[in-house]
């Protein structure tokens, strides 16, 4: 007769899944993300992962992913919010008059003064908050349908924006509030890295003193070796992501022109790398507010509880109408610092910034896990969702895929998305989701490769219909 296993052995029967904790879901966006980053980078003959093509699609990321952070708390108390891309454009109208129009006319202020960056980018987030605020107002007090109130917003503050600049283009934008937009601000080689070795140092010591806080409640734990695999994991993806982004040198041209702004001479064989841009810096610390306001605050706890059950929040005590002023408050201010970034990296505004934004976030948050029934979504899930899409749209721009059909793969992922999403909850629609998946695959095979790649592709859809059918899971 067999003894039981003591506590101490029990660890070491665990999966290595199991014994790390990790969110399966979320592995396979990562396992997608390396699937996309790999193929994309074969078929550019290595430009797709070159320091130049993440630096950029890095850049392009921020202003979508900023958005999707606050798209989480909206999609998780059950609302959505199609206003986004046209209250950027009202945010970055605001900005941009403030800077180029009402300061100067106003309060003698000219570009370069101090004071401009910082005024103006206060204009942006104000009205994108207040805004938001009034949105969520009509939507938490009046009870109008949000998808009704926020389609009104679509219209409204697209052309609100195009008033206040009388469709013009507005630029060039201050130098200090480019700053914001990426290629034009970024730390150097030597702050990255520092940041990169305290962030690291950061994230292994907040394992560790998670796994004592947890000891300390007498709380299971990970094994020991899980915890510092994890931290080996997060310190080897933070370094790299900054050594990947020192590595993108800045142009001789450019540094020979700055050389000469200052009245010096370049010496010969100089070399500089741009480091990490501030607009990423801007994201990585808005995702660690984010994810401590979903995970340790008295808000954070109402918007879950009010997503999984509303009644019953309500019952408990949760002001449901106020909390849905605050979650579209937030969502404002969150579209307001979209528009710094956005228009910082133009280096101006123009009439059609932000079109189309509000299905790219939608669809990030929703890629990224957050589930539109509400209850369930992620900060960080949301940031994978809108890198993917960035990913997608970036590597089809550089293989010379068009346009239509580009939009076309993004629309088939986000349903892709919701339907694996459905699948990886809901136990009893499996099997169906796996047999459209076995029939789909000649046919994607044939619009992609042709009828003889497409045949094989059967041959394999048949076989594991067949194998799958014998064990039990169709």
């Amino acid at each position: 007769m067999s003894t039981p296993a003591s506590p101490a052995e029990a660890p070491r029967r665990r999966s290595l899944l199991d014994a790390l904790q990790i969110d399966t879901r979320m592995l396979g966006m990562l396992a997608a993300f390396v699937v996309i980053c790999v193929a994309f980078n074969i078929m550019t003959e290595g430009r797709f992962l070159s320091p130049r093509n993440i630096f950029n699609l890095s850049i392009q990321t921020v202003s979508v992913a900023i958005m999707a952070t606050g798209m989480v708390f909206v999609i998780v108390t059950r609302h959505i919010d199609l206003s986004v891309g046209a209250l950027l454009a009202t945010c970055s109208a605001f900005m941009a008059m403030t800077q180029k129009v009402w300061l100067p006319e106003f309060a003698g202020l000219e570009l370069g003064h101090w004071a401009i960056a910082p005024l103006a980018i206060l204009a942006g987030l104000l009205a994108g908050t207040l805004v938001g605020a009034f949105q969520g107002w009509l939507v938490g007090y009046l009870t109008i349908p949000a998808f009704i109130v926020t389609l009104g917003g679509l219209l409204i503050w697209r052309n609100v924006a195009w008033y206040l600049t009388g469709g013009q283009t507005i630029g060039p934008l201050d130098e200090t509030f480019q700053l914001f937009g990426g290629i034009n601000g970024t730390l150097g080689v030597s702050w990255s890295w520092a940041l990169g070795l305290a962030a690291s140092v950061a994230a292994v010591w907040g394992l560790f003193s998670a796994r004592r806080a947890k000891i300390r409640h007498e709380f299971p734990v990970k094994p020991l070796w899980a915890e510092a695999t994890l931290g080996a994991l997060f310190t080897v993806a933070i370094l790299g992501f900054v050594g990947i982004l020192n590595a993108y040198q800045v142009p001789e041209a450019r540094l020979r022109r700055a050389f000469d702004a200052r009245g010096e001479v370049m010496p010969e064989g100089y070399a500089e790398g741009y480091g990490l841009p501030i607009s990423v810096l801007l994201l990585i610390v808005l995702a660690v507010v984010m994810t401590m306001v979903a995970r340790r605050t008295r808000l954070g706890r109402y918007i879950f509880a009010t997503g999984g059950n509303p009644d019953s929040a309500e019952l408990s005590g949760i002001n449901t109408r106020m909390l849905t002023v605050k979650v579209f408050a937030l969502m404002g201010f969150l579209c307001g610092l979209s528009a710094v970034v956005a228009s910082a990296r133009l280096t101006n505004h123009a009439n059609d910034i932000g079109t189309l934004d509000e299905l790219r976030v939608i669809a990030a948050a929703v890629i990224g896990g957050t589930a539109l029934s509400g209850g369930l979504g992620t900060i960080y899930g949301a940031i994978l969702g809108a890198l993917i899409m960035q990913s997608l749209q970036s590597g089809m721009a550089m293989v010379g895929v068009d346009a239509p059909f580009q939009n076309i793969v993004v629309g088939v992922v986000l349903v892709e998305a919701v339907l694996l999403d459905l699948a990886y909850r809901m136990a009893r629609i499996r099997p169906l989701v796996i047999k459209v998946h076995l029939v789909a695959l000649p046919v994607l095979v044939w619009a992609m490769a042709g009828a003889a790649l497409a045949g094989a592709a059967a041959v394999l859809a048949v076989a594991l219909w067949a194998l799958l059918n014998r064990k039990g899971v169709v």
